[in-house]
């Protein structure tokens, strides 16, 4: 038999909610935190909207050369993971160190602390050990900053593939549960919102340029012209199911099934790897398209790619046979923190019996699918499918389930 993966602590993180509490909230009340970038002046550039964590003060968590010698991503990241393992009832000082382990994911991050040092440099003469941190920075703050903090010498590691990341890093970290680690720390927090990181994003050519915070961003809309750039993402502590229960802990669900798959190359006349994505989560769960109560969609905002997405949904499930629905659409594309926001967020659904809407939207009628719009939907599901999709062909998709 299987070792079942269980999640036990959750902290998440995005433009309309500071907080899991106070983002679920925000979420069912189809509050979006979209608006215009004030990081940076986004004046001359062609896209203005970002989704911006709004509330959030380091110095009231962090202190030390964390503040100094980190970025925003950075400092969101380590305050997710003290609350995430506050959340499980985890205290890192109680539990040997090579018992616990960290497996995040990272698409975009380090742009900040990248662009700030390299100011230093062009402004202090060529300081190239300054640029060579701002990227060792960039793989330290997903897995290592993030296990020295809470002592953790158990595995690490950072998955890079872009948007499907964060579905990638928690399916690592099942396989080390698996292997006998008795608590893994995973997920992802990305934030790209400085001028370099934002020129990056412009260049992918998926960014919508329109200046209506409202109709920006609009998946498997007829309007759909590109998605808005969003941070955050969520932090969720792992745990085999047996250890959790022997402790007592909380248990939100179960992490059930996973497969990732490649997109062909263009032009080869072979059908995106998608659906095979699906049926074979599905099938690592040991679970059926009828059990499915709920599909978090990936949502790119692009035409051409919500409709790959709706016929990989509509082929697995059928025709408006499952309710499907994109809460990002309130909080903005996250890159790799956008995969565990939405298994943090269909735990919450299981747990509530309810599905958040995705606001704004009207659905395309063609692509056959049931999205949820307009107010949250109450339903009584136990299983939860995530997909995620990363610019260049990373299809990745997540089961979770009740437990």
């Amino acid at each position: 038999m299987s070792t079942s993966t269980v999640v036990t602590g959750v902290a998440a993180v995005a433009a309309n909610g500071l907080g899991t509490e106070e983002f679920w909230a925000a979420t069912l009340a189809g509050r979006s935190g979209l608006g215009r970038l004030t990081r940076f002046d986004p004046e001359q550039y062609p896209a203005r909207l970002a989704g911006e964590i709004k509330g959030f003060v380091p110095e009231d968590h962090l202190s030390g050369r964390m503040l100094p010698q980190t970025d925003h991503m950075t400092r969101l990241s380590l305050v997710m993971g003290d609350w995430a393992l506050a959340d499980a009832g985890v205290r890192p000082q109680d539990w040997p160190e090579f018992d616990m382990g960290v497996m995040t994911a990272s698409s975009a991050g380090g742009y900040e602390f990248g662009e700030r040092e390299l100011r230093n440099m062009w402004s202090k003469g060529n300081k190239y050990v300054s640029a060579y941190q701002s990227f060792a920075w960039f793989y330290a703050v997903n897995s290592g900053q993030l296990s020295i903090r809470n002592g953790m010498r158990g595995p690490s590691g950072v998955v890079v593939s872009d948007q499907a990341g964060g579905l990638d890093a928690l399916a690592q970290a099942r396989r080390h549960i698996r292997k006998g680690v008795p608590l893994m720390l995973s997920g992802a927090v990305d934030s790209s919102l400085c001028s370099w990181g934002w020129v990056a994003q412009l260049s992918g050519g998926r960014l919508s340029t329109s200046d209506d915070q409202d109709r920006a961003y609009l998946p498997f809309d007829a309007a759909a012209r590109g998605h808005v750039p969003g941070e955050g993402g969520a932090l969720l502590v792992l745990e085999e199911a047996e250890a959790a229960r022997g402790r007592g802990a909380h248990v939100y669900g179960e992490i059930a099934g996973y497969a990732a798959t490649f997109d062909p190359r263009p032009g080869s006349g072979r059908p995106p790897a998608l659906r095979r994505a699906v049926e074979l989560a599905l099938r690592d769960a040991d679970a059926s398209p009828e059990e499915v109560g709920v599909v978090f969609a990936d949502a790119a905002g692009v035409p051409e790619l919500d409709r790959v997405e709706a016929t990989a949904i509509r082929d697995v499930f059928g025709r408006d046979a499952v309710p499907v629905t994109a809460p990002k659409a309130m909080t903005g594309r996250l890159n790799s923190g956008a995969g565990a926001l939405d298994v943090t967020t269909a735990l919450l659904s299981i747990r509530d019996s309810v599905i958040p809407a995705t606001t704004n939207v009207s659905p395309v009628a063609d692509y056959g699918i049931d999205l949820v719009v307009d107010a949250p939907r109450q339903a009584v599901m136990t299983t939860a499918l995530v997909i995620a999709r990363g610019h260049g062909g990373f299809n990745s998709a997540v089961v979770v389930r009740a437990v």
